[in-house]
């Protein structure tokens, strides 16, 4: 089916409220997500019945037909463009930047990270879809939990004024932890619904990997290696070594040209992943980490897109 370029505006049209149940007619059991938080859950669904379905709309004593169009809620993998009223955009990004700072930054823009990095190009499974809530036992998710409880106390605060979705939340707080540390400024679409179920396991890239594992496994993301690596200089920020833990730039890329775990003596685990050592031995990859590590602009403007790109591959959304 094809993508709806343009937000379709129904709320004018369609007052109906209904709730999403099982093909037998009932409610579903969801799994409980990470204990800790009692905050109120958006709706995750809203179905159209078929017979709203090409109602027609008399206006102004005008004859006019306005069919409204049933939404492919049953793939949820098709994006869905909405439009989001600019104030309901505003409480989300402020209400995020009450609870933040710049030392839970790296957390926060890892979590972001480990929630939309299990999206699968074959199947279109996973994705940022706040299904992470349900992750936090996997090891690849340790320490995550921290983060997750940071916006946990935001998501109840922002949900005295408004609904929010965990993927909404989660996608927003990498973009604003890049920004509050001096990257750039990304625009986050809103509008996604959480998933109900863990993401597959094994879907996120090992640590381990070397550039050609890294390359194959974000290519099955619909990522190329210009994007690759500039998504890797997210470890700019955090305890990785690169530079200054609170400061966002393109400082990751000079100490990869560097290689300066090599005459560090003890200290080389303490610089990097080896997943992040084994770009700077890739030719493919190495091309662009002089590109970045000489143009500050240059990273900045691909990581953006690189980003927004990331938190929207595979997301559900909801319609307006």
């Amino acid at each position: 089916m094809a993508m709806l370029q343009q937000p379709l505006h129904l709320s004018a049209l369609l007052s109906v409220r209904l709730r999403p149940t099982s093909s037998s007619g009932r409610r579903r059991t969801n799994p409980k997500p990470f204990p800790a938080f009692r905050c109120r859950r958006m709706l995750e669904a809203e179905q159209v019945d078929a017979r709203d379905m090409g109602k027609i709309v008399a206006s102004s004593g005008r004859r006019r037909l306005i069919l409204t169009v049933l939404i492919p809620i049953m793939f949820p993998q098709h994006h869905i463009a909405k439009a989001v009223d600019v104030g309901e955009a505003s409480i989300l990004h402020n209400g995020v930047r009450n609870f933040m700072s710049k030392a839970k930054a790296a957390g926060l823009l890892r979590l972001a990270f480990h929630d939309a990095g299990t999206f699968d190009l074959d199947d279109k499974s996973g994705g940022m879809n706040g299904s992470i809530v349900y992750e936090l036992d996997r090891p690849e998710n340790a320490g995550l939990n921290k983060s997750l409880k940071v916006l946990e106390k935001a998501k109840m605060e922002i949900e005295k004024i408004q609904q929010v979705s965990w993927a909404d939340l989660i996608a927003v707080a990498g973009a604003e932890a890049v920004s509050l540390c001096g990257g750039p400024v990304i625009p986050v679409q809103l509008g996604r619904l959480d998933a109900r179920t863990p993401d597959p396991q094994g879907k996120l890239p090992q640590e381990t990997l070397d550039a050609s594992g890294l390359k194959k496994c974000f290519l099955k993301k619909g990522f190329s290696t210009q994007e690759l690596v500039a998504l890797s200089g997210a470890h700019t920020i955090g305890n990785k070594g690169f530079g200054s833990p609170v400061v966002f730039d393109n400082a990751y890329f000079n100490i990869l040209l560097e290689k300066t775990w090599t005459s560090s003596g003890g200290m080389s685990s303490m610089i990097g992943l080896p997943s992040d050592r084994a770009l700077a031995e890739d030719e493919e990859c190495l091309r662009w980490i002089k590109i970045y590590a000489g143009d500050q602009a240059k990273f900045f403007n691909d990581f953006r897109n690189a980003y927004i790109k990331l938190v929207n591959s595979g997301a559900s959304w909801r319609i307006v």
